[in-house]
């Protein structure tokens, strides 16, 4: 199964896009307290659309109940990171995979990395830029594990449309 986890997310219109994401690749979401918003604003309801309701998703206090709650393999983003998102074999469904992604301001703290470093990745990019939109970083590694694995359970076809519409239009 795959996972993202928000270390600490600041800012509600990734948080809502994300659960979108979330929804959209039956992906599971994990929440790590401080949030720097209440789930109940209306950004994330905006940036989620009418799709918040289905996503699922936990509420952790801190950092050690979401490790003692969750057993897998842990992949942390981080601008610190010196192997890409694809250099990693993330195809096993039967597996456990969680991808944990910092807050925007400050990202993991290293204290958290160190012990993880062999797993810590960085999405490729120029000099100019130092780190991609949060929710834009989810959807990349998430759909990168998704091609992995053949995209299990999810639709090629847009379901409420015939596979032709466009050539019967």
């Amino acid at each position: 199964m795959l996972n993202v986890v928000l270390f600490e997310p600041e800012i509600p219109g990734n948080t809502g896009n994300i659960m979108r994401t979330c929804v959209a690749t039956d992906t599971k979401l994990h929440l790590i307290k401080p949030l720097g918003f209440s789930l109940d604003e209306k950004y994330i309801k905006r940036s989620g659309v009418n799709y918040i309701d289905k996503c699922d998703y936990t509420v952790y206090e801190n950092i050690e109940e979401f490790f003692e709650k969750n057993k897998g393999t842990y992949y942390f983003l981080t601008r610190y990171g010196h192997k890409p998102h694809t250099s990693f074999d993330y195809s096993n469904q039967d597996k456990n995979i969680y991808f944990i992604f910092g807050k925007e301001s400050t990202g993991i703290p290293p204290t958290i990395l160190k012990p993880y470093i062999d797993k810590c990745l960085r999405l490729p990019m120029t000099k100019n830029v130092r780190a991609l939109n949060l929710s834009n970083t989810v959807a990349i590694v998430i759909y990168e594990a998704l091609r992995q694995q053949n995209y299990p359970n999810l639709l090629f076809d847009e379901p409420h449309k015939s596979k032709n519409f466009i050539e019967e239009s």
